[in-house]
């Protein structure tokens, strides 16, 4: 089934061409199906290259899923035109009136800011509260995922005396029961991560309404979930394509940041050839997410 969206957006000639069925939603419309519906608050510097991660992996499922792109009023970003912003994505005061099956809130460059000092901190605050009510299951990404610990539970995030910056190894915690956003992923699978700042496991274990399903020594716990299923919370990047980290570096190195090497992503030492081992668990685990805590649950009127 389609992911439906704007045909001018470039996100559809990109996945277009990668043989994805994208639907524009003209054609949609004709279509006697009820779609889901996703917002995706998108709060990375990098637009276009977001939208179209996070697109592709929504398409990877049997359901016609319809997209709406959110952005900050409150702050405009200085890497995008505004017509561009105007033409594809809405405001929250534009959407808080309607009711939606899912949400993705992505991450954002401003990890070594404290959270009150993040200049729509006021108005991302206000979207957490109205995904309570209005949304069945909401996915949070990196920066965005801590940043709704922290609103929600209280939970913290420290600073970390280096980057945590490549492909980590991680394996899924088990509660004796099944788990079904975990389904079909392997016991030990991989996910990029890229941070400046971490949340601390006991602290996520010592909160009753909290899970961790999936854990790395190095990078922490990965995956967690709140105990309705309603928050789920993703310290890394399963979204990045082959080459992000690759061009996270490259751009540290021209700025003469202090950074190494991603850990465990290059396959040589000249730093060229990316070992991609995530890709599987990505699709996997969007799936999931789409299936069993958005629209298995979600009711058909919503």
């Amino acid at each position: 089934m389609p992911i439906v969206i704007d045909k001018d957006i470039p996100a559809y000639g990109i996945l277009h061409g990668e043989k994805i069925f994208v639907m524009d939603k003209e054609r949609a419309i004709s279509q006697d199906i009820r779609p889901i519906e996703i917002a995706i608050l998108n709060l990375m510097p990098t637009k276009e290259v977001t939208e179209t991660q996070l697109m592709r992996l929504l398409s990877n499922s049997p359901l016609q899923v319809n997209i709406t792109l959110v952005n900050t009023e409150s702050y405009q970003s200085k890497n995008v035109e505004a017509t561009y912003l105007q033409r594809f994505y809405k405001t929250f005061d534009e959407i808080k009136n309607r009711r939606f099956d899912g949400m993705i809130i992505t991450g954002a460059p401003v990890e070594n800011m404290e959270f009150s000092e993040v200049a729509y901190w006021d108005e991302i605050t206000k979207i957490f509260d109205w995904t309570k009510t209005n949304v069945t299951s909401t996915l949070f990404i990196c920066w965005g995922a801590q940043a709704g610990l922290y609103h929600f539970y209280g939970i913290p995030k420290y600073p970390l005396p280096e980057k945590c910056f490549g492909v980590f190894a991680h394996h899924k915690i088990e509660y004796g029961e099944p788990e079904p956003l975990m389904r079909g992923i392997s016991d030990e699978f991989h996910i990029p991560h890229s941070r400046h700042s971490a949340v601390k496991n006991d602290d996520i274990r010592k909160n009753p309404h909290l899970r961790i399903l999936g854990l790395s020594k190095k990078a922490g716990a990965a995956i967690v979930k709140s105990i309705d299923n309603k928050q789920v919370f993703v310290m890394g990047h399963m979204e990045y394509d082959r080459d992000t980290l690759k061009k996270e570096y490259e751009r540290d190195l021209a700025k003469g940041l202090p950074i190494k090497p991603p850990f465990c992503y290059f396959t040589d030492k000249s730093c060229t050839s990316v070992r991609m081992n995530w890709s599987s668990t990505s699709n996997l685990f969007y799936m999931n997410w789409l299936n069993y805590y958005v629209y298995q649950v979600t009711p058909y009127s919503i």
